[in-house]
């Protein structure tokens, strides 16, 4: 009986298949053993900012759950876009992550001349963290309510001025949203990040931030600033008697939100897990309460919501910043 027949050209075509074969299979036994070794965690800011706050909590949760470090790296600079770069470009094994911000939402609009495409070179795994922004004003000046600052700023010839954490941030935005909603005049006042911003608010150098709500809360309870609103909806669990800037300018709800990525082409299966993970550590009592003491909100998403939800801040974040003629690059 005669044995089955080989072309040159099933052979050509086997020689060609296989190393896709061995890809693929190889791939797929990573994404069963991941992690086997520890992952970089590409924060793209500095330290102790909102970002790196929710990062260093929720990956100390995962490196339990999961049995393997997760190393947080911080690559702050150029909004954020330096070490997005980093992990645009990062092998698609899931050693490499990215906890991004707004900003993931928002450079797209500011810089004409990324060398890489948010929508394109990144995969969303879950949303982290929701956090607003804090409207705190010197202790000293009379008012309490947003509408009373509202009516305080019509009353200066000269408006009023407010600080931000630097051009094309959440804090520069928001305070832009104010200004087009409440047709008050605002000059704006850049500083190089937030704590220099709120250090001249208490001391009155400038009169008004819109301040990250994590970071701001004890300088609230210490008395040395003053908080009018904040930009999200309800009450905050750590500042029960501030007011939601929704009731009464609606267009001011805004989120300083953390989420994480991997570089486009990751297995599917690993950001399955990924996600997984990261959603039952939000969970978790301990994240739970260590969150509520911060003012972060979270909820768990499956990576099709967290992305649904990126491509809608990019929308929103895009406007304010058309209409406001911000450009970075």
């Amino acid at each position: 009986m005669s044995g089955p027949r080989f072309t040159r050209r099933t052979l050509l075509a086997g020689a060609v298949a296989a190393p896709f074969v061995g890809r693929a299979n190889a791939q797929a036994t990573n994404s069963q053993t991941w992690p086997n070794r520890p992952v970089r965690v590409m924060v793209p800011y500095p330290p102790a900012g909102g970002a790196d706050t929710t990062a260093r909590i929720i990956y100390n949760k995962l490196s339990q759950t999961l049995g393997q470090q997760f190393v947080v790296e911080n690559r702050g600079g150029a909004g954020g876009t330096i070490g997005e770069a980093v992990i645009a470009k990062a092998d698609r094994d899931g050693y490499s992550i990215l906890h991004d911000a707004t900003a993931h939402s928002v450079n797209g609009a500011l810089y004409s001349n990324l060398s890489f495409d948010y929508r394109k070179d990144f995969d969303a795994v879950a949303l982290v963290s929701l956090v607003p922004n804090i409207l705190v004003v010197t202790p000293s000046l009379p008012v309490k309510t947003l509408a009373d600052v509202i009516a305080y700023a019509k009353a200066q010839p000269n408006g009023i001025d407010i600080a931000s954490s630097g051009n094309g941030t959440l804090q520069h935005l928001s305070l832009e949203v104010f200004r087009f909603a409440t047709g008050v005049k605002v000059n704006h006042v850049p500083y190089r990040g937030g704590a220099l911003a709120l250090n001249d608010v208490m001391g009155g150098q400038v009169g008004f931030f819109f301040s990250n709500g994590s970071s701001v809360v004890g300088l609230i309870t210490g008395g040395k600033v003053k908080a009018i609103c904040h930009t999200g909806k309800g009450r905050l669990a750590s500042l029960p008697d501030v007011e939601s800037a929704v009731d009464t300018v609606p267009a001011l709800e805004g989120y300083e939100w953390n989420g994480v990525f991997v570089p486009r082409g990751t297995s599917p299966d690993i950001v399955k897990k990924l996600n997984a993970a990261i959603n039952e550590a939000l969970a978790s009592a301990d994240v739970k309460d260590r969150f509520a003491q911060l003012n972060i909100d979270s909820r768990p998403t499956t990576p099709a919501e967290f992305r649904a939800f990126v491509d809608q801040e990019t929308q929103k974040w895009a406007k304010v910043v058309k209409e406001a003629g911000i450009k970075l690059g």
